[in-house]
């Protein structure tokens, strides 16, 4: 993708994604979205998702392309720059929304689905046994906790709620 510069200035966030860029004041941010979004090469990446009536949506993540097929995690700096940029909004008076996770709907739809999955591949793994195909049951018992692993992680990470501009959720935020 097209390289990405954020720099935090006395009035505003300074960006410039590819050939586009601007300003955009600390008082204009009407809505920040924090959530964890793992990707396919980075499975411990950060999102923070920015909205003002002045500029589009302006997405800031916890990790970095380097080259083709690698990322570079920037846990520490993420952590930082995001802590300090909701420490400007705030000193700017802004009154926007906070919010961390899924949006709601989004969650629960996807909670239930997981949820429907999980109950379906429980049944799958005793049926297996109860015939007794082992290597069955082992395939799909080892699939079932990988997947259950993984996806009740996202969920739990991706829980919706608002937060205070002093008391950032850790659970959205890489350990630094």
């Amino acid at each position: 993708g097209a390289p990405c510069v954020f720099v935090l200035k006395d009035d505003g966030l300074q960006w410039q994604i590819g050939g586009r860029g601007g300003r955009l004041r600390y008082d204009r941010i009407r809505s920040v979205r924090i959530s964890y979004r793992p990707a396919t090469m980075q499975s411990q990446r950060f999102l923070t998702e920015i909205w003002s009536p002045d500029s589009p949506k302006i997405q800031i993540a916890s990790a970095s392309w380097r080259s083709m097929v690698e990322q570079e995690r920037l846990d520490k700096a993420y952590s930082a720059f995001i802590t300090e940029l909701h420490r400007r909004i705030a000193a700017a008076g802004a009154t926007p929304q906070f919010l961390a996770g899924m949006p709601q709907f989004s969650y629960w739809v996807g909670v239930v689905v997981f949820a429907a999955v999980v109950v379906a591949m429980i049944v799958l793994t005793v049926r297996a046994m109860q015939s007794e195909h082992w290597t069955g049951a082992a395939v799909v018992g080892g699939f079932f906790l990988v997947f259950a692993y993984q996806l009740g992680n996202y969920f739990r990470r991706n829980r919706p709620s608002r937060y205070r501009p002093d008391a950032l959720p850790s659970y959205v935020l890489p350990r630094a």
